[in-house]
């Protein structure tokens, strides 16, 4: 399989991310609901079978419980995990040490010893400066527990200051990771793509499927009845369904051509923009499944084009 660097001086990863955020969460996916520990183990089986081995995590997905169930199924396996996982600057954090401190918690529930990527969850600091903020991910470099630093939801400015904070440390920011999809393609339009190209950061796209939407799997002839936080997201009222037929009936007829489905048509294109690694979601070995099939094979130019030109109302 392929191969990407995270950033300039990252580990090297799969080109394509399982995302955990639904491992253990209840508050938005209803952890537990219809489906539980096994179908997770499943999952993360499946992943590797696949050669899949990049997790995205975080400390407050499931409020630790994701990190847990990832520590607890590398316990199971001697292939090479990387997991990015995140720390979440609260208020009461205003402390170099609480960076410190937050990551030993994150490595104990993921039974490690360092991680390929730390990520700043979130660029409200409140009462600790970036300055501060930076300087001790820099340390945790230095001390070997992260491989590399990342950022979240900075804006393009943010990133540029991130990026410096880190360079006078002589370490490098290696990713921001931002909602982006062919259905939110704010980043190309407000200056973080071009700004994280020019810094050589690579950009890590959550909601890659804009939770579920790219699948093809909701038509706006039918109404759904979803359990978890989907149910009050205008996007998926009729009304919403009904806007992006235009970009599904692409996604349809491209998956046609070359034997794939929407879902996995619309993670290739983001692959396809380069510097870009999807983090596909999954609570299911066959959701796992699903999203290996966006690797292995390449849209062509002129397909990415057609893409690009039927998601222009996403740009902003």
């Amino acid at each position: 399989m392929e191969s990407i660097a995270l950033g300039q001086q990252g580990p090297t990863v799969t080109p394509l991310c399982i995302g955990t955020w639904a491992w253990g969460d209840k508050l938005f996916w209803n952890y537990g609901n219809n489906y539980g520990s096994k179908e997770l183990q499943e999952a993360f089986e499946t992943a590797l079978e696949a050669g899949v081995t990049f997790f995205d995590t975080a400390e407050v997905y499931g409020f630790g419980v994701s990190e847990k169930f990832l520590g607890q199924f590398m316990q199971k396996t001697d292939k090479q995990v990387q997991i990015a996982t995140k720390y979440g600057p609260a208020p009461w954090r205003f402390t170099g040490q609480s960076v410190a401190d937050a990551l030993t918690e994150s490595l104990k529930r993921l039974q490690v010893e360092r991680v390929a990527l730390y990520q700043v969850h979130w660029p409200f600091a409140f009462f600790m400066s970036q300055e501060t903020l930076m300087n001790a991910l820099a340390d945790e470099v230095k001390h070997g527990r992260i491989e590399a630093v990342g950022v979240s939801n900075y804006s393009a400015q943010q990133m540029r200051e991130a990026h410096q904070l880190l360079a006078a440390r002589g370490v490098s920011l290696a990713v921001n990771q931002v909602r982006y999809s062919l259905l939110t393609r704010q980043i190309e339009s407000n200056g973080i793509f071009d700004t994280a190209r020019e810094l050589g950061v690579t950009i890590l796209a959550y909601s890659p499927l804009a939770q579920g939407l790219l699948t093809g799997k909701y038509t706006s002839d039918r109404t759904y009845d979803f359990k978890d936080g989907r149910r009050i997201d205008p996007r998926f009222s009729r009304e919403g369904l009904r806007k992006i037929e235009p970009v599904i009936s692409v996604l349809r007829q491209l998956g046609e051509k070359h034997g794939r489905t929407p879902a996995q048509v619309a993670l290739n294109w983001l692959i396809a923009q380069g510097n870009v690694i999807p983090i596909a979601g999954a609570k299911t070995a066959e959701q796992v499944r699903q999203n290996a099939g966006a690797l292995g094979w390449k849209l062509g130019d002129d397909e990415v084009k057609q893409l690009e030109e039927v998601s222009r109302p996403w740009l902003r």
